[in-house]
């Protein structure tokens, strides 16, 4: 009812702003023989004066009065017809003042009812919060208020961190994993987590503290390729060529040929000195056949990159034609990053993206890419497939 009210109360104020001007009488305004009824009255007083001035005779000045008379009587008539004619609202000014006073309302009526919730109650937080639904932000706000609350609540902390951390709050996404490696303990995806998010945070600089955390979640969990990748990549950043390169070249000896992180770990081998293998694809994406790479570790490397580049153009050009293929845009992606073109291969993922439904599986695949290769999969909800 109160929302009803202001409504109307508004309405009217716009509504009386508009018709002021409409709704104020014209000025009176000469008329425009005011000249010559003013020289028909002077002639009557100089009709006077020569009357008792013996100039003309009694029935002279009474032809002449009434001569007079006749002419002033008729251009006062005029006048006032003007007058009366100006007092009048004309047509134009009543239209103007009933489209003011129904129009505005009417409209503003009909689009309120259209496009708005006349009838949906005031909905609280509170109420909100308890039927969240899929909106991500108010499943985030419950958690948090629960943490509140609870804040020993190690499962809590854990859900939240990942969470934190694709929304880019990095200092609560840290917070968030040393709690709940506190309270329930370490092991490989917090340590590697913790890591990532402080990595992330330094712009890319593996810092001690992360070094650290990534090198227990190798101990706990020998095979985190995340975490052995970020150890290499420390290795690297601190001029220890040599060593990162026979870090990541474990990496790919213990890894499927087309093991998603190949295409990055291809690329950091041929950084530091090694040679990359070519990217493995299946004959139905058009990838390097067995002789295909056979050929390829007799190139150089700039030949090798080149012949690289040619089956990857030839890729994207049958994605082109037939995008509903998720297997190619993922290869797609990744060979676009061993080739070190990060704006194509950018350009690769938001297209894949437009193809697949985020919340798909297929989307979840793309979404996990991107956060592999550091890339943005910017408006993709729930990227790690985490509830």
């Amino acid at each position: 009812m109160i929302l009803w009210i202001l409504l109307a109360l508004l309405t009217a104020i716009v509504a009386a702003a508009l018709l002021y001007p409409l709704s104020r009488r014209p000025e009176a305004l000469a008329p425009e023989n005011a000249g010559e009824i003013a020289v028909y009255r002077d002639q009557m007083k100089e009709l006077d004066r020569d009357r008792a001035g013996g100039l003309i005779s009694a029935e002279e000045a009474e032809y002449a009065r009434a001569e007079i008379g006749r002419r002033l009587l008729a251009a006062a008539a005029k006048s006032g017809e003007g007058a009366g004619d100006a007092s009048k609202p004309s047509i134009v000014r009543k239209l103007a003042i009933g489209v003011v006073t129904v129009v505005p309302p009417a409209i503003g009526l009909c689009l309120y009812i259209m496009l708005g919730s006349p009838g949906l109650p005031d909905q609280p937080l509170e109420a909100r919060l308890e039927n969240p639904g899929n909106d991500m932000s108010l499943l985030v706000a419950k958690a948090e208020r629960h943490l509140a609350q609870n804040p020993n609540d190690g499962a809590g902390w854990d859900i939240l961190a990942p969470i934190y951390f694709r929304t880019a709050r990095l200092g609560d996404a840290e917070l968030a994993y040393r709690n709940a490696i506190r309270l329930i303990g370490p092991n490989g995806a917090r340590l590697s987590g913790l890591g990532e998010t402080l990595v992330v945070a330094n712009d890319g600089i593996v810092t001690e503290d992360a070094r650290s955390a990534f090198e227990e979640a190798i101990r706990l969990e020998p095979g985190n390729v995340r975490a052995r990748f970020y150890v290499g990549v420390a290795q690297e950043q601190a001029g220890k060529a040599a060593d990162a390169k026979a870090t990541f070249e474990a990496i790919a000896k213990a890894s499927p040929p087309d093991a998603p992180w190949m295409g990055m770990i291809n690329e950091h081998i041929a950084k530091n000195g090694g040679t990359a293998a070519a990217p493995a694809a299946p004959s139905t994406l058009g990838g390097p056949s067995a002789d295909d790479v056979a050929a390829a570790q007799n190139m150089s490397q700039g030949d090798r990159q080149e012949m690289i580049r040619g089956m990857v153009d030839s890729l994207a050009a049958r994605l082109e034609a037939d995008p509903n293929n998720i297997e190619g845009w993922l290869r797609l992606v990744r060979s676009y990053m061993v080739l070190g073109d990060r704006d194509k291969a950018q350009a690769a993922l938001k297209t894949g993206l437009g193809h697949f439904p985020a919340d798909g599986n297929e989307g979840r695949q793309l979404a996990a890419l991107a956060q592999e290769t550091g890339l943005s999969a910017e408006g993709v909800a729930n990227p790690g497939g985490t509830q």
